[in-house]
C-alpha cells in the first residue's frame, strides 16, 4: 500500500510559529510533526510515500529528502495555486496506482492504520474514512453510519442542534484510486465538501470505522502545547529522542547539566543543551537541541524552539519560544506569549500573558509588553554602547558577526590602512579577534597584529605604529559572559559617533568592500608590543626611589591576562608583590570586589604596603591605603588630579560628574580644570587632542585609563615626595557625592530632559545632560544611552544635602516620564 501525505498547509492559525516554516516542520517533542505521521506510516507497513507541499516547500524536502534517511521512499507534488485536499492528492495520480492512505501531515496521532486497512478490503470498499469519538465534535466534520458502519451523513462543523453523532472525521482515508477519477486536473476540489457528498450520492461503498487511540490536529497554540504535554505523559505514543536517565526524563546527546539544576518532569531536552547552576526547569517543559539556559533561569510549562539563549535570572512561564530567540538577564515572558523566530529581549524586558511577537522583533531593556508586534524590524536603537560594541560571547558577538563588523570597519578606510588589533588571553577573545581579521583583511586594510594583552597597551600601541585605528577584544569587566568590542581611531582614543554610525550604516546596507583577492594584505605580527609598553609605562619613574622605600604591595588581579604586565613592571620596579587572586577564569567585576577585605586585611597586618585590584584588562583600578582604607572612585580620580597639579604636567582634564574639590585644589596650586561629558568617548578625546597639540606626553593624563601606569605613578610620588599614601589623600578636602538611577521609557527620555530645562530658573549647564547649580551643591540628570534610565548624580556641602538633591530630582523625573 501506498501513502500520500499532506503537507500544503500554512498553518495561520498558529503564527508566529509558521511565518518561516510550514506547519509540518513544528516541532512536537523536538521532532517535526510530520515526522511523527512518517514514523506511523512506516510502523504499518507503509514505506512508498508521496507528499503534496505549497507553502513553504523547500523546508520539507530539504529536511526529509528522498526518504532514505527515514527507511522510507519518498516523492514530492508541488501546488503552484491551492487546490483543496483532493486536488491537490490528483497531482500524484500516477504515483497512486494502487490502493492508498490520505493522511494529514500536521497532525498528532498513534491511530492503528493496519486496523483500517484491513477494514477497508474486508468491506470492499472505495473510501474508508478513519474516525474519532470526541466530547466536544463542533470544530469537526461529523460523520454518521449506520449499523454496517457505512457512511449515510456529513455534517460540517454542526451546531449542538445538528450534533446526531459524536464520531468525527480525522482527515486519514484508506482509498482506491479510481476515486480520483471524479473530477479533473486543476481543479479545486476538497475531498470533505466535494467527493465524498458525490460518492455517498452515487451509492458508492463508503464506510466509517472509530478507531480507539490518540488523535490531534493541533489547529491552535494551545493545542500545540497540549500536544507536547500528550507526548511527555504517554498518552500518545510516539518515539521521544534521547535517553530517558530517571522517570519522565528525556536528555539527548552532548548535554552538560550543572550539578546544582533542578529538573522535575517530565522534561525533554535536546542535544547538545547546557544548564546553568541552580536554574529550575519544571514540569511539562520541552527544550530544543543547542539551547543555553544560564544560572538561575527559570522555565515552567513552556516549549523552546532549538538554539534558545536564556539569560541569568529570567523566567519563561507557560510560553512558546522560537528557534534563534535571545533573551537576556531578568527578563520575564508570561503564560500563552510566543515568541517568533531570532527575536530578542534585553535585559529586564517583560512580555504580558498571550503576546506574541513575531519573528525579528527587538525589545529593548527594561520595556513591557502588553499587546501583540506584528510589523517592525529587527535592528536595535543603536549597535554601538559606551565603550563599542558589546554582547554576549558566541550568541550576540559570534565569528560570523566579527568578520562582519572587520570588515564594515575597515570599508570606511582606504585600501592599504593599517589597523591594530588585539585582545586578551582569553579564548573566546582570541577566536573573535581572528574573525575580525578576516574582515578587516577583505576590505583591503593592512592588519597589524599585536598579539594578547591589555587595553592600555593597545591604546599605546595604535598609536607608536601610526596606524589608522584598531579594534581591542576583551572580556567585559562587568559581566564576564560578555564580549566588547573596543574601536580605537588613530591617536589610540574610542573612534567617534560619526564613525561608530558610519559602520553601522554599512552593515545596515550589507555594503562592505570587497577586493581583488591579489590586494588582501597578510597579517603582521607585532611581537614587541608588550615590551614597549611596559618601557613606557616605567618612563620618568625614579626606580631608584621606588625600590629605596621598600614598598609592599597586595595586589589581586587575573594572572592569565596581567601577569606577564605586572610582573615584569613591578620587578623592574623592585616591588615585591603578595598576590591575592581568584583562579584564572574571566570573572565579574563582582568577584573582585568580593575581595576587598581580604586586600584591607593583608595591607594592615603588613604596616607598610599599599593595595589594589585590578580588572583583567587594566582599565579599572580600586587602591587601598596603608591603613586599609578602600580610594572610591570619585577619590581616584581626585588623588590623579591632585598629582597632575603638584607636578604641573598639564591641565586635569575631568568629567563634569568630578567633584568640586579638583576645582579648589586647581586654584591652590594654580592650574586648570577642563571639564568634559561623562562618556569615556569624550574624555579621552579631549586628552588625547590636548596632547596632540602640545606635543606634551600623555603619561599623567592617561592615568584614568591605564590603572597600572596610574598605580605605578602614585606609588612613583609617594617614593619621590617621601609621603606615605594616606597622607596624600589628607590633602584632599572632604566632598560627599550621591548618584541613584531611575527607570524612564525610552519614549520619555527627551520629554524628561525638555521639562528639566525649561522649569530650571537657577545656574544650569548643558554639556552633558542637564547640570543644575543649587547654593549648596549640584544635580546632574544624565539618559543613559544604553538602557531605558536615567542617571542622577550630585554633590552637596553635606550628604544629608547630597541626598536630598537626588531625591528632589528623581522625584522630578518620575512626575514627568508618567505625566
Amino acid at each position: 500500500m501506498k501513502a500520500i501525505i499532506m503537507a500544503g498547509g500554512e498553518g495561520t492559525r498558529l503564527r508566529p510559529l509558521t511565518c518561516e516554516r510550514p506547519k509540518p516542520m513544528m516541532p512536537v517533542v523536538n521532532r517535526p510533526m510530520m515526522e511523527h505521521i512518517l514514523e506511523l506510516l512506516k510502523k504499518h507497513g507503509v514505506q512508498d510515500i508521496g507528499v503534496t507541499l505549497q507553502y513553504i516547500p523547500e523546508a520539507i524536502r530539504d529536511y526529509f529528502g528522498n526518504g532514505a534517511d527515514f527507511g522510507v521512499h519518498m516523492r514530492y507534488y508541488v501546488e503552484e495555486v491551492p487546490l483543496g485536499t483532493a486536488g491537490s492528492v490528483k497531482n500524484a495520480q500516477r504515483f497512486l496506482d494502487q490502493t492508498f492512505v490520505v493522511i494529514s501531515g500536521d497532525a498528532l496521532t498513534d491511530l492503528d492504520l493496519s486496523k483500517a486497512m484491513e477494514f477497508h478490503r474486508q468491506k470492499g470498499a472505495m473510501a474508508t474514512l478513519v474516525l474519532k469519538q470526541v466530547d466536544c465534535p463542533l470544530e469537526y466534520g461529523v460523520v454518521i453510519t449506520d449499523k454496517g458502519q457505512r457512511i449515510t451523513q456529513f455534517l460540517e462543523k454542526p451546531g449542538w442542534g445538528e450534533v446526531f453523532s459524536d464520531t468525527v472525521n480525522t482527515g486519514i482515508y484508506i482509498l482506491e484510486p479510481e476515486v480520483l477519477n471524479y473530477f479533473e486536473p486543476g481543479q479545486k476540489f476538497d475531498f470533505s465538501k466535494d467527493l465524498f457528498p458525490r460518492l455517498l450520492k452515487d451509492k458508492q461503498p463508503m464506510f466509517g470505522i472509530a478507531l480507539p487511540g490518540y488523535w490531534c490536529d493541533i489547529g491552535n497554540l494551545q493545542q500545540y502545547v497540549q500536544a507536547q504535554h500528550d507526548c511527555l505523559t504517554g498518552q500518545v505514543q510516539v518515539s521521544i529522542p534521547g535517553e530517558e536517565i530517571a522517570p519522565g526524563l528525556w536528555v539527548g546527546e552532548n548535554c552538560e547539566v550543572n550539578s546544582r539544576a533542578l529538573l522535575k518532569g517530565p522534561v525533554l531536552l535536546g542535544n547538545n543543551c547546557t544548564i546553568g547552576a541552580s536554574t529550575v526547569i519544571d514540569s511539562f517543559s520541552v527544550i530544543g537541541d543547542g539551547c543555553l539556559v544560564q544560572e538561575q533561569a527559570t522555565i515552567k510549562r513552556s516549549v523552546l524552539w532549538d538554539n534558545v539563549y536564556i539569560g541569568p535570572k529570567s523566567s519563561i512561564r507557560g510560553a512558546v519560544v522560537a528557534s534563534g530567540v535571545k533573551i537576556n538577564s531578568n527578563a520575564s515572558i508570561y503564560e500563552g506569549s510566543v515568541v517568533g523566530n531570532e527575536s530578542v529581549l534585553k535585559e529586564r524586558s517583560l512580555l504580558k500573558p498571550d503576546v506574541k511577537l513575531w519573528p525579528g522583533k527587538v525589545i529593548e531593556a527594561g520595556a513591557t509588553v502588553e499587546s501583540s508586534l506584528v510589523w517592525g524590524t529587527a535592528k536595535a536603537k543603536n549597535l554601538f554602547g559606551i565603550e563599542g560594541i558589546t554582547g554576549l560571547a558566541n550568541i550576540d558577538i559570534t565569528p560570523e558577526f566579527a568578520c562582519r563588523v572587520g570588515a564594515a570597519y575597515g570599508a570606511g578606510l582606504g585600501i592599504g590602512s593599517k589597523v591594530g588589533i588585539s585582545c586578551d588571553s582569553f579564548p573566546a577573545s582570541i577566536m573573535i579577534k581572528s574573525a575580525l581579521a578576516s574582515g578587516l583583511q577583505s576590505s583591503g586594510v593592512e592588519v597589524l597584529d599585536f598579539g594578547q594583552g591589555i587595553t592600555p597597551m593597545h591604546r599605546f600601541a595604535v598609536r607608536a605604529n601610526n596606524c589608522k585605528g584598531g579594534i581591542h577584544v576583551r572580556i567585559n569587566s562587568h559581566r564576564s559572559d560578555k564580549i566588547n568590542l573596543l574601536f580605537t581611531n588613530e591617536l589610540g582614543g574610542n573612534i567617534s559617533r560619526g564613525q561608530e554610525r558610519k559602520i553601522e550604516g554599512t552593515l545596515d546596507r550589507e555594503d562592505s568592500r570587497r577586493v581583488d583577492a591579489k590586494k588582501i594584505i597578510p597579517i603582521k605580527n607585532d611581537q614587541v608590543v608588550a615590551g614597549l609598553y611596559i618601557e613606557n609605562v616605567i618612563h620618568g619613574i625614579n626606580a631608584e626611589a621606588i625600590k629605596k622605600s621598600g614598598h609592599h604591595l597586595v595586589l589581586s588581579y587575573n594572572r592569565t591576562n596581567l601577569d606577564p604586565f605586572i610582573s615584569k613592571t613591578l620587578g623592574t620596579l623592585g616591588i615585591t608583590l603578595e598576590n591575592l587572586e581568584l583562579d584564572d577564569q574571566p570573572k565579574d567585576w563582582q568577584n573582585y570586589l568580593a575581595l576587598l577585605q581580604d586586600v584591607q586585611k593583608a595591607v594592615e597586618s603588613h604596616g607598610k604596603a599599599t593595595g589594589a585590584i585590578i580588572d583583567p584588562n587594566a582599565d579599572r583600578l580600586i587602591m587601598i591605603d596603608g591603613k586599609g582604607n578602600v580610594i572610591s572612585d570619585e577619590m581616584l580620580t581626585a588623588l590623579l588630579s591632585l598629582i597632575i597639579l603638584k607636578e604641573k604636567v598639564g591641565p586635569v582634564i575631568v568629567p563634569v560628574t568630578a567633584p568640586r574639590v579638583i576645582d579648589e585644589l586647581a586654584e591652590r596650586y594654580k592650574g586648570r580644570v577642563v571639564r568634559t561629558k561623562t562618556s569615556q568617548q569624550d574624555l579621552l578625546d579631549k586628552i588625547l587632542s590636548h596632547s596632540n597639540q602640545v606635543g606634551e606626553p600623555v603619561h599623567h593624563q592617561m592615568m584614568n585609563f591605564d590603572a597600572l601606569s596610574a598605580l605605578i605613578r602614585v606609588l612613583d610620588f609617594c617614593a619621590r615626595e617621601g609621603v606615605a599614601l594616606s597622607e596624600l589623600l589628607s590633602e584632599i578636602p572632604e566632598f560627599y557625592l550621591q548618584k541613584k538611577e531611575v527607570e524612564v521609557p525610552w519614549e520619555a527620555k527627551g520629554r524628561v530632559i525638555r521639562r528639566l530645562i525649561e522649569e530650571q530658573a537657577d545656574k544650569m549647564e548643558l554639556l552633558d545632560g542637564v547640570k543644575v547649580y543649587h547654593p549648596h551643591g549640584w544635580a546632574l540628570v544624565l539618559p543613559d544611552p544604553e538602557e531605558p534610565i536615567c542617571r542622577v548624580f550630585t554633590e552637596g556641602i553635606s550628604m544629608e544635602v547630597a541626598e536630598e538633591l537626588t531625591d528632589l530630582y528623581a522625584q522630578k523625573i518620575n512626575q514627568i516620564a508618567r505625566a
